[in-house]
C-alpha cells in the first residue's frame, strides 16, 4: 500500500508492503501490549479536520517560547505536517491534531502574545511585520473545530519492560512503527524498534505524544510500518525506504556490512542509561550499527576515517555541563568522518545544561548528518551543513566550538598532555560547579535591585564618578570609538575584578576582544562596574543590556574565566 501525503515542497512517500497482524505478532513473541492508561492519547483517535495549505499558529519546535504562523503541508491520519511561514521545508515537523502546540490564527492577539518569526527567518527581520501581513492576507485559516483538546497526562508510569506499543520513528517522524519497552527509569521509557538495531531507539518521557497503544494506527487510519529484520542482508526493504525527494533515511537503510551471525529478533535491545546516550565510543567493529543518514554507512578508505580526541581539561564554556563532559570517552573513532562528527556534535547537545540552547547554536543546513535534541516530550531534529570531506569536519568543528564558547582544543585531532595553552587550565583541574547556574534567580534579584528606583541615589553618585572617569580617559574612549590606536598605555587594572570601575570593565572587555568595544555604551548606560559585571549572566545581558547572542556568549566566557582566575588566587 503506497501512502503519499501531499503538499507544497517535498512529499513523504513510502510503501507498506504485506500485512501486519498485531494479534498474531503478540502470540508469536509471547508479548503483551502496554495498556491504554500508559499513554497520553485519547481512547478514540481525534478526527483530522484540517485541510492542506490552511494557516494556523504553532509553537516553533526549535524555540519553544515562540509561536509562529504555520501552513499545513501534509497529513497522515490524525497527524499533520507543518511548515513555519518564513522557513523552508528542512524544518517541517509533525503534530497530532489534538496537540496543545496548535492554535487558530488570532490566538496570540487574543492572549496578548506576539507572533514571532521562526528561528532562521529567511528574510531581513525588519521585514517580518510586512511579511506577516502579506502571508495572512487572503489565506485560508483553519477553523476552531480543527483544534482538539489535548488528552490528560497518565497518572503514573505503568510501562513495564517487554510491553509492546506503536511509536514515532524520530529520525523519520512521518513513520510509526511497532516497538518494545526496552527499559524504564523513573519517568522515562526506552523505546526500541522491533527488528532494527539500536540506532533508532530513544529515551522519552512516559507521557510523550510520540507513543501510542497497540492498534492505534489501525483505529486512526495511520499506516503502521512492519518490523524490520535484525542482522539480515534483506533489511533494505521498501517498507521503510523513503523516496528520493526525502533525504532522511530510515532504519531500512543500513550498511551492506550488516550481514552478521546474529539471529533475527524483535525483542528489545540493551539500552544505555538515559544520560549516557550518544556519548559512548564509536564501535567500529559493529558495522551494523551505522549512522542513520545517507551515504555515511558505505565502505570508507583509511583516508576517509578520522579520530576526534576529547581533551577533558579544556574549558567547555558556560553552555555545556562540565560534569557530563568529564564522562565522555577519550576519543571518538577512528571511523567514517561523517559518523564520527555526528557523534561529537550529538554529544555536545547531550552534555548541554539545556539541550535546546546548545541545539539552537549548532549551524543547520541541508547535509546528510542529523542531530537531535529533547525538550520536554518533544524531540527536535536538525540537519548539519554538507560535510563532503575530512577537512570539512575540522572546519565545522572549529566553528561549532567557537559558537558554543568552548576551548578550540576541547575536541581536537591530537590528545593534549599536561595543560592547554589556549584556555590555560591545568591538568586535573576540578570542573566548574553548576551551583552558580542553578542559583541565578537570586543573582537576578540582586541585579534588579541594583537597577531599581530604590538605588537611584546610589546610581547618581556612581554616574558622577563615571562622568569623571569618562573625562579622565576621554582620549582612550575616543580612540576606541574611532578604531584608531591610542599612544597612551591602558590603565593597569586591579587583580580583583570586583574592584573595577565602569571604565575598567569597558577597558578590559575591549582589550580581550576588540569587537566588544562597540557595546561599551550599554555598560556605561547601566553602570556596570566590576561587581555588577561579575554577577551578569546570559539572560541578564540579553534582557537588560539588549545584547545579542554572539556578544553575550563571548562576555559570558570572559566572566567565567575571570571567576576561575579569582578562585585560583
Amino acid at each position: 500500500m503506497a501512502v503519499t501525503p501531499t503538499g507544497k515542497g517535498r512529499s513523504y512517500q513510502y510503501d507498506s508492503q504485506g500485512s501486519f497482524d498485531w494479534e498474531e505478532y503478540l502470540k508469536e513473541n509471547d508479548a503483551i501490549p502496554a495498556p491504554q492508561s500508559c499513554f497520553k492519547q485519547s481512547v478514540e483517535p481525534p478526527v483530522n479536520e484540517f485541510k492542506l495549505h490552511q494557516k494556523i499558529e504553532a509553537v516553533d519546535p526549535r524555540n519553544l517560547t515562540s509561536i509562529c504562523v504555520a501552513t499545513v503541508v501534509g497529513m497522515i491520519g490524525p497527524r499533520i505536517r507543518l511548515r513555519l511561514d518564513g522557513s523552508d521545508n528542512t524544518n517541517d515537523f509533525w503534530r497530532l491534531v489534538d496537540s496543545s502546540d496548535l492554535h487558530p490564527v488570532g490566538y496570540c492577539e487574543k492572549t496578548g502574545k506576539l507572533l514571532q518569526p521562526p528561528l532562521g527567518f529567511c528574510k531581513n527581520p525588519t521585514l517580518w511585520p510586512s511579511f506577516l501581513q502579506k502571508t495572512l492576507t487572503g489565506a485560508e485559516r483553519s477553523p476552531e473545530n480543527c483544534f482538539k483538546k489535548e488528552p490528560s497526562n497518565p497518572k503514573t508510569n505503568e510501562f513495564k519492560i517487554g510491553m509492546k506499543l506503536e511509536a514515532v520513528d524520530r529520525k523519520n517522524p512521518q513513520l510509526i512503527c511497532p516497538a518494545t519497552v526496552g527499559a524504564v527509569k523513573g519517568e522515562e521509557v526506552h523505546v526500541t524498534f522491533d527488528g532494527w538495531r539500536g540506532a533508532f531507539d530513544y529515551w522519552t518521557k512516559r507521557d510523550s505524544r510520540d507513543l501510542f497503544p497497540v492498534g492505534w494506527c489501525a483505529l486512526s487510519g495511520h499506516p503502521l510500518q512492519p518490523p524490520g529484520q535484525k542482522g539480515t542482508a534483506q533489511v533494505k526493504s521498501k517498507s521503510r525506504e523513503p523516496s528520493v525527494s526525502q533525504s532522511a533515511h530510515s532504519p531500512g537503510n543500513q550498511s551492506n556490512a550488516s550481514k552478521s551471525s546474529s539471529t533475527s529478533s524483535s525483542g528489545p535491545t540493551s539500552p544505555n542509561l538515559p544520560h549516557d546516550r550518544s556519548v559512548s565510543p564509536l564501535q567500529a567493529e559493529s558495522p551494523a550499527i551505522t549512522v542513520t543518514e545517507p551515504d555515511t554507512s558505505s565502505s570508507t578508505t583509511a583516508t576517509d576515517k578520522v579520530t576526534i580526541y576529547v581533551n577533558h581539561n579544556c574549558s567547555c564554556g558556560i553552555l555545556l555541563n562540565p560534569k557530563k563532559i568529564e564522562q565522555l570517552p577519550n576519543q571518538f573513532g577512528p571511523g567514517p568522518y561523517q559518523k564520527v562528527l555526528r557523534e561529537v556534535i550529538q554529544s555536545c547537545v547531550d552534555c548541554a545544561k539545556h539541550e535546546k540552547q546548545v541545539y539552537n547554536f549548532i549551524q543547520d543546513g541541508n547535509g546528510k548528518i542529523v542531530i537531535t535534541a529533547n525538550q520536554g516530550n518533544k524531540t527536535h531534529t536538525k540537519r548539519l551543513p554538507p560535510i563532503d570531506k575530512v577537512s570539512d569536519v575540522w572546519r565545522f568543528l572549529e566553528k561549532s566550538l567557537e559558537e558554543l564558547g568552548c576551548c578550540e582544543n576541547l575536541f581536537a585531532s591530537q590528545p593534549l598532555h599536561g595543560f592547554c595553552a589556549q584556555c590555560n587550565r591545568e591538568k586535573k583541574t576540578e570542573p566548574l560547579e553548576t551551583e552558580e547556574y542553578e542559583n541565578r534567580t537570586s543573582i537576578n534579584r540582586a541585579l534588579k535591585r541594583r537597577w531599581s528606583t530604590d538605588s537611584l541615589e546610589n546610581q547618581s553618585q556612581k554616574a558622577a564618578a563615571a562622568q569623571q572617569k569618562i573625562r579622565r580617559y576621554s582620549a582612550y574612549d575616543s580612540a576606541e570609538a574611532s578604531s584608531t590606536t591610542d599612544s597612551r598605555p591602558p590603565r593597569k587594572l586591579s587583580a580583583d575584578p570586583n574592584d573595577w570601575t565602569i571604565d575598567d570593565v569597558v577597558q578590559y572587555i575591549s582589550e580581550v576582544d576588540s569587537s566588544l568595544a562597540t557595546h561599551s555604551e550599554a555598560f556605561r548606560k547601566h553602570e556596570i562596574d566590576g561587581g555588577a559585571f561579575m554577577l551578569l549572566n546570559s539572560d541578564m545581558m540579553m534582557k537588560y543590556l539588549g545584547l545579542k547572542l554572539g556578544p553575550v556568549l563571548k562576555l559570558s566566557n570572559i566572566i567565567e574565566k575571570l571567576k576561575g582566575k579569582k578562585s585560583s588566587h
